[in-house]
């Protein structure tokens, strides 16, 4: 990567952001190395989620920090007609996954399945510490600010800049933590699950423009009951072959 462009694009990056982000209540820049994602795609009509669920909702107890990993759980909707209707499903996290997994010639999609930087991580319970490690010791492919302001009755107001040398594109999350339900059906039946880092709302991604950047601006809808100590906005920039350039996340205003 040429150093002179990429030092120009992260200041660029900040200076346009400059006036916007004063006037935001919280705001944030991606760190020089890489940030790895991990997403977890999962299900409250799976009897074998709930350890992986466990697993993901442990890591930052267990030292991963946010400048580490950004970490998102994706609830797939083809277990909703066991049983049991997931409340956090959405058809779009099963149509990621399955991109995910044809970009790796695979032709299955399950739950839980774990991908880090775009990538199947099938021994996560034991390789996602060097998997997010190995992540961190390269520098960033690509550079992402967001600035949150105070939420209102209208929503989240969240501002999010990118940049990249090759192109790519932006997607932006907003994420909720310290969720329960109570399971009254299916394989779960009985049994409260307990969720963080759940993808609430998933922005129409954009495609970084010729110039290598891409901004979004919207105010995000807020879960009914949601607190502002337990949301967060994630975004990434990922290649069109699957590969994360870089994450981020930012935790709300006040959270």
């Amino acid at each position: 990567m040429n150093k002179l462009w990429w030092l120009a694009a992260c200041a660029a990056l900040q200076g346009a952001a400059a006036p916007v982000l004063a006037a935001q209540a919280c705001s944030g820049q991606s760190p020089a190395h890489g940030v790895a994602l991990l997403e977890l795609y999962t299900s409250e009509g799976c009897d074998s989620c709930p350890p992986a669920d466990k697993f993901v909702n442990s890591l930052r107890a267990a030292g991963v920090s946010a400048d580490q990993a950004v970490l998102l759980s994706l609830h797939v909707d083809y277990w909703n007609s066991i049983g049991w209707k997931d409340p956090f499903s959405r058809a779009a996290f099963t149509e990621r996954q399955r991109w995910l997994s044809d970009l790796a010639g695979s032709r299955t999609i399950y739950t839980p399945e774990i991908f880090i930087g775009g990538k199947e991580l099938r021994g996560w319970a034991r390789d996602v510490p060097a998997s997010v490690k190995r992540i961190n010791d390269r520098p960033a492919q690509a550079s992402i600010a967001i600035a949150l302001g105070q939420a209102g009755a209208a929503g989240l107001p969240v501002e999010v800049k990118a940049g990249a040398q090759q192109g790519g594109t932006l997607y932006v999350a907003l994420v909720e933590s310290g969720l329960a339900v109570d399971v009254t059906a299916g394989e779960n039946r009985g049994h409260t699950l307990r969720h963080d880092f759940v993808v609430r709302e998933w922005l129409p991604p954009t495609e970084l423009a010729r110039d290598g950047k891409a901004a979004l601006s919207r105010v995000v809808p807020i879960p009914q009951g949601a607190l502002a100590k337990n949301l967060g906005v994630s975004a990434f920039v990922q290649s069109a072959r699957g590969e994360v350039l870089q994450a981020f996340s930012l935790p709300a205003c006040g959270g």
